[in-house]
């Protein structure tokens, strides 16, 4: 059935059943709690067949959506089982999310017609095969992080992206709004963070070592409606969408925008403007009360648009050079009694782990969050590679596995020099494949602490929605298998299989107008020759 991600189970039916048939007479029977998949398959798959699918008690010809309290036992809330005979599609799942997953599967048993936004032949006769697939996700966090700060992506593209997501049996959509070089979130007590914050007057074209621009200005952002409506796409599709505002690090655009959030001390950070460029930046956030404050502000309206348990505050790559110099830092951590800049990064984690924690919500961040001291309640996404993860796990923390060597998908996906503005590790689909979660020498107890796993796209070279395409698929169908499916260890899994069963997935991307890396390498217009990357020699070993 070349279904992605590979199920737990399936069973054909018995030699001779006929296939189910989808016609102008079929209904869809939806039991309580199931009424958004209803929905959903009548405007998605509704579109795409041109059929009613309308309301109606199960009569022979019926999509039947249920809840089932054994599925719930069994394989969980997001578990479901869907059995396809002549008389009737029944989907049953162990919540409302599961049902929606078999809904999803469902759809791949159409073909990839199913996947279009209206008819391609209206007299086309639609069918389902006899089958029986009952499957779980082998994690519960099985994400996407995109980062529309260094290039905004319209909401039009992210609701899109949504849409990929949900196709791909992925529920968390890890949304990076902040960072030097763009602020993407409507704040109404702060309105300068997008009137000054979301703009910059040029961005560098390729790698920060390339000598090109593109001189025109680049930015926008979110309104708090536009959020609202993301959050509600998410929900209606069982995605959870986890905010990432930026601190104390990668915080030049909210300086630029408000200075006396720097370290006007030693810098004079009226005179900064959003960054243009790409790197790890200097300039980063004063601990002072008033960042403190101004940093609660921004989250308290945050949490009002975002009702994940998981806020991300990021972290990762702040420099200290500036508190080192600083004489307000200095007193800080002296008055604190802290050892040095890393502890007062941490005092920075450990103030917003505390505060969120008594609004009822959780603190994760990059592994750079453990140095100085893992705050009580956080947990790490850990992309430095394993190590972070497997400390915070063994220190009883939660832990999402998304390690650059292996899931970051701004990398490159060949060594060839066609590849446009290639970045970091040659990761192929293969590659991607093979990765593993859960590194070998966690104990049980501790493997339990791992949530799940991500795919992190960083958008310096992503410059529209192609290119961003043209990164993230395939390669994110075998990281959804890896985050869905029962695989076994990385070597011993069949990618052969996989390959197999990507030929048909490929023209359902097809079919989504998804602009894809060909599996032969990219085409002519995919291409940016000219345009430095960031070239493999000097990178450390993959671990």
């Amino acid at each position: 059935m070349d279904l992605i991600p590979d199920p737990r189970h399936t069973w054909p039916a018995p030699q001779g059943t006929d296939p189910f048939p989808l016609d102008d007479a079929t209904t869809v029977d939806a039991a309580p709690g199931t009424e958004g998949v209803a929905r959903w398959l009548r405007t998605a798959v509704g579109a795409a067949t041109g059929l009613p699918l309308a309301d109606g008690a199960e009569d022979g010809n019926s999509v039947v959506l249920e809840l089932s309290e054994d599925l719930e036992r069994r394989l969980g809330p997001e578990g479901y089982r869907l059995t396809a005979d002549a008389r009737a599609v029944r989907i049953e799942g162990g919540g409302p999310a599961g049902v929606f997953w078999g809904a999803q599967t469902l759809r791949q048993l159409l073909g990839p017609d199913a996947y279009r936004a209206a008819p391609v032949d209206p007299g086309r006769l639609w069918s389902v095969p006899a089958t029986v697939v009952e499957d779980a996700p082998r994690f519960g966090w099985r994400g996407l992080m995109l980062d529309v700060s260094r290039h905004f992506m319209p909401k039009d593209g992210v609701l899109r992206y949504l849409d990929l997501l949900a196709a791909h049996k992925l529920n968390v959509f890890h949304f990076h709004l902040t960072d030097d070089q763009g602020w993407r979130v409507e704040i109404k007590r702060y309105p300068k963070l997008t009137g000054t914050g979301a703009w910059r007057s040029r961005t560098k074209w390729g790698h920060r070592a390339s000598e090109l621009w593109e001189e025109k200005p680049h930015g926008g952002y979110y309104t708090q409606e536009d959020i609202r409506e993301i959050v509600a796409y998410a929900a209606a599709r069982h995605i959870t969408v986890v905010p990432e505002i930026d601190i104390p690090g990668h915080s030049q655009a909210a300086i630029a925008a408000y200075p006396e959030l720097g370290n006007t001390d030693v810098v004079d950070t009226a005179a900064l403007t959003v960054w243009d460029t790409w790197g790890i930046n200097e300039n980063v956030l004063a601990p002072t009360d008033h960042t403190l404050r101004f940093y609660e502000g921004v989250l308290e309206e945050v949490l009002g648009l975002f009702p994940s348990t998981f806020i991300h505050i990021g972290g990762d790559e702040c420099r200290k050079e500036q508190w080192k110099d600083s004489a307000a830092a200095q007193l800080r951590i002296e008055e604190n009694g802290l050892a040095n800049e890393d502890e007062l990064q941490a005092w920075f984690i450990h103030h917003f782990d505390t505060w969120l924690t008594a609004r009822g919500r959780r603190l994760i961040g990059w592994d750079e969050i453990l140095e100085g001291g893992l705050a009580p309640g956080a947990a790490v996404s850990s992309w430095r590679g394993y190590g972070g993860g497997i400390a915070a796990a063994r220190a009883g923390h939660d832990v999402v596995m998304c390690p650059e060597q292996h899931v970051y998908l701004d990398h490159r996906q060949a060594p060839g020099e066609d590849e446009p503005m290639p970045i970091g590790y040659v990761r192929t689909l293969e590659d991607v494949y093979r990765f593993e979660p859960v590194p070998a020498d966690l104990t049980e107890e501790e493997a339990a602490h791992v949530l799940g796993t991500q795919a992190n796209v960083w958008t310096e070279v992503m410059q529209d929605r192609a290119r961003v395409d043209y990164q993230v698929f395939p390669r994110l169908a075998a990281l959804a298998e890896v985050a869905w499916s029962d695989l076994p260890a990385s070597a011993e899994r069949d990618f052969e299989d996989f390959e197999q069963r990507m030929t048909e997935h490929y023209r359902r991307l097809d079919a989504l107008g998804v602009e894809y890396r060909p599996s032969g390498g990219p085409l002519p217009w995919q291409r940016r020759p000219g345009v430095l990357g960031r070239p493999i020699e000097g990178l450390p070993p993959i671990v």
